[in-house]
């Protein structure tokens, strides 16, 4: 279980790197551009989820403090957890690296950013708002703040 756990992070490494060192490569630009990134860690949390799955539903949705905690003790309970948290900081990390990059922001302040959304991303995140409204709008296209159902 400890080898899928380390495994659930080192394979999105080559993600980050490319995000982080190689922000304006084009190749970077195409494969970070592919929400399919999000699948590697998720086929970690696959291997490990499936054999749990019916204590990880019954956590899932009848959630308390003391099931959570019960769960958290059993390796393969945490290692599911920890593969979505990383899959979601990719997420996240990927849709802050492309925002970024159609607002003009320059990499050497984004750089930064990035390892703080792998190691803290509610601290980052948030940042990371903030600076995109000094940032201003995306020039390639318009994206609406909000959708409304007629």
């Amino acid at each position: 279980m400890s080898t899928l756990f380390d495994l659930s992070f080192f394979v999105t490494v080559p993600f980050w790197a490319l995000m982080i060192l190689a922000p304006a490569w084009r190749w970077t630009r195409v494969i970070i551009g592919s929400p399919w990134i999000t699948l590697v860690p998720l086929v970690v949390w696959a291997i490990v989820a499936v054999p749990v799955l019916g204590a990880l539903w019954s956590l899932v949705t009848q959630p308390s403090l003391a099931a959570i905690t019960e769960a958290v003790a059993d390796p393969a309970m945490l290692t599911a957890l920890w593969a979505q948290i990383i899959a979601w900081d990719l997420f996240l990390g990927r849709w802050i690296y492309l925002d970024s990059r159609e607002r003009g922001i320059h990499p050497l302040v984004m750089g930064p950013l990035l390892v703080g959304t792998i190691l803290l991303s509610p601290v980052a995140f948030p940042i990371y708002l903030v600076l995109r409204e000094f940032a201003g709008r995306t020039t390639a296209r318009t994206v609406p703040d909000a959708v409304s159902v007629s």
